[in-house]
């Protein structure tokens, strides 16, 4: 007995001290967003080391930076693997444009290069810049008369029928700044043209100066990228790129409809001022024309000939996304993941890679938590894509391989693409997670003035009363594949939204270190929120999840909807019963989580989280948009935003602009169609797709509820 009694006491002890001595969860959360734990010197050695040469996807230079991500990870001792697929990518082969102005004037041919600047630090690995050039476009030659189309928008195609334009058998110029690149060649190819030229307006991108002695686009400066619309490998869609697989042709390729089938070229602020200058015709809107003291922009079409010319190859290249997995403790086999891409047109400091210096320094700090003795309730996955740029193949690509157990385990997305652009903080989100953005925003101390935290500096950056969140939507970044392919809660973080250089040879650690963050306290910032809400995702007991904020997003699109289809005929009726379900299984799991948190059930808890995790799941319909199915999400939820430069967010891409906002997209579409065709059969195409979304949240209020009926 007495022996029995010493080591039951002995027991007794061990336990309380160790009850006693480790600390909670909010602890190490606290620790992980200190001063010592962050390094704002360590980031701009990343962003330095990645940045030191062109690593576009495909590259040597980008699988070589695949090989420093990877040392970084294993480095914090995250177990950490590679995993490749083999994809189709495309590059240039040659490029020309030459420019008539008149039958008696000389035909200028322009060199569609980039210039380097005086003391560029990268002049001796400049060579190793792809010739600009839109990825996917489409091979061939195309001459005729130009006609300038603005931002190739819809509604500007609209204004040139009113203006009596004709753009068939034009080359059409148009300018960036409020469309996906690919829309404005889709869009033209709609109106009749044969061919496309986008430049970098000054309006938009310039300045009175330039980089390298201010952020500004240099005049040379040219916005390379992506003109497929689609999302992953245009070869495989809807299933990975693994090994031998199937592969549609390029004929069954064209036939989904994601490519443009007419050549482009992207082109400099210089050469598009040089075409606008030759071009005739009636005399531009005022929201058509160039900035301060600029040229009268007219809209042709002509007199002014271009023959542009565009032949480029398609390769199946080996793409490389980087894993690292932290695992859980107590639930294993629920994921928190966060992901960053590393692909770059050019140098990409900003774009991407100031977001993976940023992902560097969240392993670097998750190693120094484990060392004290933290360990994530749920696995924390790390994810380093490839090839974003190419239309978020990586990522998509991974989501279609893994899509079964992302669909019955991932907790949540977190995305952070160019973490530093310069300008406020932003975020956007599913609004499941609304809540805790603003609650670790309001633990991050802002970079750019100490005396207060990134909360306030949000909020000041509105109108000092609520703070505003985007919504997720387009093909803007890696996100995509999980929120609107497998209906995973997401979010996207960063600091600015849009700057100058973007897609240009000039995106490089100078500018960063000069005009984006001279001394790297925003990445810091980025790092400590982003991971802070990845902690909390992975520690928190119950998750931290607020469908109130889902159904009154919904509920204010539904209002939105009303007023644009109000003397149609079309019943919303159902529409606003199903989200009113949703706002009563919202609140009844508040008080589910009270009566949790009571009695203290394991099994309840599992349960429970559960259900918060898979009520996203629910929104999604297997058959997906019509005629566009690999989008599965139906009730993306409206924000109307400005797009200097950026991207709009919705839950699925808006038909004639990638980058745009769309309240519930398929019945859009439908409206879009009907009000095209404008008979019976269209309307009723809306109807049932009002009644399809509605079923939608129907199942995600069961869900949320978690009993039968």
């Amino acid at each position: 007995m007495f022996k029995l009694s010493i080591y039951s006491f002995i027991a007794l002890a061990t336990l309380t001290f160790i009850f006693l001595t480790t600390p909670p969860k909010s602890y190490y959360h606290s620790l992980f967003i200190s001063d010592t734990f962050s390094d704002n010197s360590s980031i701009a050695n990343h962003l330095y080391t990645l940045t030191k040469r062109p690593h576009v996807a495909g590259s040597q230079a980008n699988a070589e930076a695949a090989t420093y991500v990877l040392s970084i990870f294993t480095s914090c001792n995250i177990p950490s693997h590679v995993t490749s697929y083999d994809v189709a990518l495309t590059y240039p082969v040659s490029r020309s444009l030459i420019l008539t102005p008149s039958t008696s004037e000389k035909p200028i041919k322009f060199g569609l290069s980039q210039e380097i600047y005086d003391d560029d630090p990268y002049a001796d690995v400049a060579n190793e810049v792809l010739p600009t050039f839109h990825a996917y476009a489409r091979s061939g030659t195309a001459t005729g008369p130009v006609v300038y189309a603005n931002y190739g928008r819809v509604e500007d195609y609209a204004t040139l029928r009113e203006m009596g334009v004709n753009v068939s058998n034009t080359v059409v110029l148009a300018r960036y700044g409020e469309i996906f690149r690919g829309d404005i060649v889709h869009n033209a190819y709609a109106a009749g043209a044969i061919g496309v030229l986008t430049f970098t307006d000054k309006k938009d991108y310039g300045g009175g100066k330039w980089f390298p002695d201010d952020k500004w686009m240099p005049p040379s400066g040219v916005q390379v990228g992506l003109v497929y619309d689609g999302t992953g490998d245009p070869t495989t869609p809807g299933w990975p790129s693994t090994g031998e697989c199937e592969r549609l042709s390029n004929e069954e390729v064209d036939n989904e409809g994601n490519v443009p089938l007419i050549p482009s070229l992207p082109i400099s602020w210089a050469d598009g001022d040089a075409i606008i200058r030759t071009i005739g015709g009636k005399i531009a809107n005022v929201d058509w024309q160039g900035g301060k003291d600029s040229h009268i922009y007219r809209v042709g079409p002509g007199p002014a000939i271009a023959n542009l010319s565009y032949e480029g190859q398609q390769v199946i290249s080996t793409i490389q996304n980087v894993i690292g997995v932290i695992e859980g403790k107590e639930e294993p086999d629920r994921f928190v993941i966060l992901g960053n891409h590393r692909d770059a047109w050019t140098f990409g400091a900003v774009d991407p890679n100031s977001g993976t210096a940023a992902l560097l320094e969240i392993a670097q700090r998750l190693e120094k938590l484990q060392k004290i003795g933290w360990r994530p309730r749920r696995t924390i996955v790390l994810c380093n894509w490839d090839a974003e740029e190419y239309g978020l193949i990586g990522s998509t690509e991974w989501v279609e391989e893994n899509r079964e157990m992302l669909a019955a385990r991932a907790v949540a997305y977190l995305n952070v693409d160019c973490a530093v652009q310069g300008g406020p903080f932003r975020a956007s989100a599913t609004p499941q997670l609304d809540e805790i953005i603003m609650q670790a925003a309001q633990q991050v101390q802002d970079p750019d003035n100490s005396s207060q935290t990134i909360y306030q500096s949000w909020l000041a950056s509105g109108n000092n009363t609520t703070i505003k969140l985007g919504r997720l939507g387009g093909a803007g970044s890696d996100y995509a594949a999980f929120v609107q392919h497998i209906g995973t809660p997401a979010l996207d973080l960063s600091f600015g939204q849009g700057f100058p250089v973007y897609h240009s040879m000039y995106d490089d650690f100078f500018w960063m270190k000069k005009f984006g963050d001279p001394m790297f306290h925003r990445h810091v910032a980025v790092a400590s929120i982003w991971g802070l809400v990845a902690l909390r995702l992975a520690d928190d007991e119950v998750l931290p999840f607020n469908y109130q904020s889902y159904a009154s997003e919904l509920q204010k699109s539904a209002e939105y909807l009303e007023a644009e289809i109000s003397e149609k005929g079309i019943s919303l009726v159902p529409l606003y019963a199903s989200i009113e379900k949703l706002k009563k299984a919202a609140t009844s799991i508040k008080d589910d989580i009270k009566t949790l948190k009571a009695k203290r059930s394991r099994a309840s808890l599992r349960e429970l989280n559960d259900r918060l995790i898979m009520t996203e799941r629910a929104f999604t319909e297997r058959d997906g948009l019509s005629s566009r199915t690999w989008y599965k999400h139906l009730p993306g939820v409206f924000r109307k935003q400005p797009t200097y430069l950026g991207r709009s967010q919705i839950y699925a891409p808006a038909r004639h602009n990638d980058y745009g906002s769309n309240s519930f997209p398929g019945v859009s579409d439908a409206i879009e169609r009907a009000q095209s065709l404008n008979s019976a059969d269209s309307w009723r195409s809306v109807q049932h797709e009002v009644w399809r979304v509605a079923r939608a949240i129907t199942q995600a209020s069961l869900v949320l509820t978690g009993r039968l009926t």
